[in-house]
């Protein structure tokens, strides 16, 4: 297992370049057409993984360039699915986000017309043979998404027996998954803030004034991962992103992965754990201990929050730290999160974003001798 995983990583996605952005507001004005935002969006992505490559990465990604949000635009392309919006964000550290949602206008389905299948399609060919590793929320976030607010009247409507709803959710996650397989993509990751809003006690007192039970909601959000998931193909490789928020360089919640880790990494089936590390609200790593023996971790030491660069000699002694839970050839090392979970992207520029991609590449090297990787 575990062959897909690299020292050297990214989580996914990329500061969104000029001529996109100014392309995607002429699109929302009406000034170009949805074929012209699709060129802009195609040499852009061109551009990206040629960078990608360059920069010795051994799977890259599309940054993410043609959605808005890591997450909704993945919900808006199931069936049973429309974008509404709510009364309010979500509450950031210091910043409200866009008020954007997914709520259920019918039973959940698979949809071959998914925007994702073209995402990957147009990847793969430019990728002209690297790995293209496709990014989808994970289903636990799919179904914390529905429940949110007043969502969740909604689900009600269509799915007074919960356990039918997790049926459905699972079924057509795991259709997608294997309609994407069969366009040749072999690594897909499950983008996931639920383990990481789990952590934090005072984010759910907050929302839901201590009416909540963690344990229970443990139990729903790895067996909606784990029902999408079953009977995969063996050369498919999977792999989650646990993330405590990340929007215009703020964040949702602290707390280290004690309270969720039995549950978490001992029992979703995906064969490596990307996590956030690069502060003090992630906590140690001792909850490593329960990783178990056969798959990975990528510790995201690197923040992708602002532009200040980390000591190298800093970020190698954590990994050293690290791997007195987990050993030095099962880990790796990559950027907390991406540098643009929604389009408005993180406060730093470009050339901030891949001096770190640079470094995290410098620091494998010299922790784990890698061959064949561009000198920084």
């Amino acid at each position: 297992m575990c062959q897909s995983i690299n020292h050297h990583e990214i989580v996914g996605s990329f500061l969104r370049p000029e001529p996109l952005k100014k392309a995607r507001e002429a699109y929302t004005a009406g000034v170009i057409s949805g074929e012209e935002l699709k060129e802009v969006e195609d040499q852009v992505i061109k551009e990206l993984i040629a960078k990608q490559k360059a920069a010795g990465l051994k799977v890259v990604s599309d940054g993410e360039f043609r959605r808005s949000y890591w997450h909704l635009d993945f919900f808006w392309g199931l069936a049973g699915v429309e974008h509404t919006l709510m009364e309010q964000g979500y509450l950031f550290q210091g910043e409200e986000t866009r008020a954007d949602s997914a709520r259920l206008v019918g039973k959940v389905a698979f949809d071959p017309s998914h925007p994702v299948f073209d995402e990957y399609r147009f990847a793969a060919k430019v990728a002209e043979g690297v790995p293209v590793r496709q990014s989808i929320p994970a289903p636990a976030q799919f179904y914390a998404e529905l429940v949110r607010d007043t969502n969740e009247a909604y689900v009600d409507r269509f799915y007074p027996d919960r356990e039918v709803l997790f049926e459905d959710i699972g079924r057509a996650y795991r259709e997608t998954i294997l309609a994407l397989y069969t366009l040749g993509c072999r690594q897909i990751k499950l983008d996931d803030c639920t383990w990481g809003m789990l952590v934090d006690q005072n984010f759910w007192q907050t929302m839901t004034n201590g009416s909540f039970d963690p344990t229970a909601l443990q139990e729903i959000y790895v067996e909606l991962n784990n029902r999408a998931l079953v009977d995969l193909p063996e050369d498919l490789h999977v792999t989650t992103h646990i993330c405590r928020g990340n929007y215009h360089s703020t964040w949702a919640t602290s707390g280290g992965y004690e309270p969720v880790a039995a549950t978490l990494f001992g029992r979703e089936t995906v064969e490596a754990f990307f996590l956030e590390f690069d502060d003090e609200r992630s906590g140690g790593f001792e909850p490593l201990r329960y990783v178990p023996a056969d798959k990975k971790v990528v510790l995201g030491l690197v923040t992708s929050k602002d532009g200040q660069l980390e000591d190298k000699a800093s970020l190698i002694a954590r990994i050293n730290e690290a791997s007195a839970y987990i050993p030095l050839d099962r880990l790796s090392l990559s950027p907390q999160c991406g540098f643009a979970s929604t389009e408005e992207g993180n406060i730093l520029s470009e050339e901030e974003q891949w001096k770190k991609i640079n470094l995290i590449t410098e620091v494998a090297q010299e922790v784990w001798g890698l061959q064949g990787v561009p000198a920084v």
